[in-house]
């Protein structure tokens, strides 16, 4: 019982974040639409949710996250009156024409609303412009459209938003995870600034971009001198995250002091190599990841794993989900729904843990 109610309070303290419509990005946000469009949307929903039929794309369901994600996208929906059958996700496997093809799909369907996790981010306006020409409303969610992409949403009043997290803000958790240990705790080769290696997830995502740049400028932000010893795109690949943290302790041995992972999945195969290497985290390097994983953060409470940021799934799939209805009722939306992540270390491992089973 006490795990659910944990549970609960962070799911709610999140959705009361999201039903205040707190903007995220340079767009701007307007939760009006046309007077026409409003009037077919309602006159499009009278009746039960259970008659509605949800189309949902998932860039690709190998992702551990995006697996959180969609199960408890389809839990809440199912929860809130929607009929299981009517609930159609499909797997894009990584590739934008065939997530494309999917969309057409759901067009062709009549589907009465459509939510989209984009496999390519840079491929939003012709998603965009496909599904407002069918009508439907949408909601993006988990890789943010740009700045320019979500004004073209605004300037037409259109029935379309995103929902998520601020890849911003993992970023500086990331950092000041690391921060917050000290340059002496860090500092292991003594040079006087804390060497690190990164390990980026898949570059169309702005996420990736995001949390490589402000994990960094969080720790120069509070005075830390740093040294970049390798870069690479493990594309939120356990098993290539793992080859390439092989690869640079191979090459910088024990040179390197911290390992940034932009998320948790390449976070487990950094661990894996880590420990390949006779090293071990907390004692002579340190290793964070994104995402908060059951495994991340299990280990993080073991002290395998140094820390994690919280991506919060329930929020964001709860979230996506009311907005859905919100269309749905003819009602509007903000046009960027956003919550926050949660900074993960030992001393709330346990808690965040209990949250997720």
């Amino acid at each position: 019982m006490k795990k659910k109610l944990i549970s609960l309070a962070l799911v709610m303290t999140m959705c009361i974040a999201l039903l205040a419509g707190c903007g995220g990005s340079s767009s701007a946000s307007s939760s009006a639409s046309s007077a026409p469009a409003a009037e077919a949307a309602a006159e499009a929903t009278d009746g039960d949710l259970a008659t509605k039929k949800v189309g949902v794309c998932i860039y690709q369901f190998s992702d551990n996250f995006m697996t959180l994600f969609r199960n408890e996208l389809e839990r809440y929906l199912v929860e809130q009156g929607f009929s299981k059958d009517n609930i159609t996700i499909v797997d894009g496997a990584n590739d934008q024409a065939t997530q494309s093809g999917q969309i057409d799909n759901f067009i062709a369907d009549n589907v009465d609303v459509l939510i989209i996790n984009l496999v390519n981010s840079s491929s939003a306006a012709t998603v965009t412009d496909k599904v407002v020409a069918a009508g439907i409303p949408l909601v993006y969610i988990n890789r943010e459209p740009d700045a320019d992409e979500q004004q073209r949403w605004a300037d037409n009043n259109w029935n379309i938003c995103y929902v998520g997290c601020d890849a911003r803000q993992s970023g500086t958790f990331q950092g000041e995870i690391i921060g917050d240990l000290g340059l002496d705790a860090v500092d292991f080769n003594k040079n006087g600034k804390i060497d690190y290696i990164m390990i980026e997830g898949d570059p169309e995502n702005i996420d990736a971009a995001y949390r490589t740049e402000f994990s960094v400028k969080a720790l120069t932000d509070a005075g830390f001198e740093v040294n970049c010893l390798d870069d690479q795109v493990g594309m939120w690949d356990q098993v290539k995250g793992g080859e390439l943290v092989a690869n640079s302790l191979s090459q910088h041995g024990n040179e390197i002091e911290v390992v940034f992972c932009n998320n948790d999945a390449m976070a487990l195969g950094a661990l894996q190599a880590i420990q390949n290497a006779g090293r071990k985290v907390g004692t002579d390097i340190y290793l964070v990841g994104v995402d908060a994983l059951t495994e991340v953060v299990e280990k993080v409470i073991s002290g395998e794993i140094t820390g994690t940021v919280f991506n919060n799934h329930f929020a964001q799939a709860d979230g996506a989900a009311d907005a859905a209805i919100r269309y749905l009722k003819g009602e509007g939306n903000e046009h960027n729904i956003q919550c926050d992540y949660t900074k993960v270390t030992a001393e709330n491992a346990q808690e965040i843990l209990d949250s997720l089973k």
